[in-house]
């Protein structure tokens, strides 16, 4: 069955409009390299949904670092993260891919992540969850996340721990959290 999962990612694509030349383009889910404009050649912003059966193709095969935002449709804060996201995605096109993958539509992956809290954000590297973060965050903060958890900008030596730039909440439903 992987080979179905692998064709409907490299069949199923979205519509994106360069933010260069305003030129649509097709953008399949998953590809070697990175989506570039036909008309003017710049990297496209690559932003994807993913869901349990082509998760591995779509995010785990990406030749570039990939945020996964882990939503629900009914989830107040998700939509208000997800332009945000779509910002970042676009300010860093050809850097990083950003997928959506629907918690609800995807119980296998909310399992296998361990979703207790929507939003959830991870950065994927080389099929690795290299930084987490449950919770929305405004755009200066996710940048800031995120330019740590991929070893870039200024925030390497604020000293705030691995994969946790930005002081992210906590997530009030892990255990592990609470002092004896």
């Amino acid at each position: 069955m992987s080979s179905g999962a692998s064709a409907q990612a490299t069949q199923r694509s979205s519509v994106v409009t360069c933010p260069h030349c305003g030129r649509k383009n097709r953008v399949p889910a998953a590809a070697d390299g990175v989506p570039k404009c036909g008309n003017c050649h710049n990297p496209l912003p690559w932003i994807v949904d993913a869901g349990d059966d082509d998760f591995t193709e779509v995010v785990e095969r990406a030749s570039i670092p990939v945020v996964v935002d882990l939503w629900a449709t009914w989830c107040g804060p998700c939509r208000m993260v997800s332009p945000a996201l779509e910002q970042l995605a676009t300010e860093r096109a050809g850097q990083i891919k950003l997928v959506k993958v629907d918690v609800d539509s995807a119980p296998r992956l909310s399992q296998r992540f361990e979703v207790r809290a929507v939003p959830t954000l991870m950065v994927v590297r080389d099929g690795q969850v290299i930084a987490r973060q449950p919770g929305a965050a405004p755009v200066p903060v996710l940048r800031s996340w995120l330019d740590e958890a991929l070893g870039t900008g200024s925030g390497s030596g604020s000293g705030s721990g691995s994969g946790s730039a930005a002081s992210p909440p906590k997530d009030s439903a892990d255990p592990k959290e609470t002092s004896p």
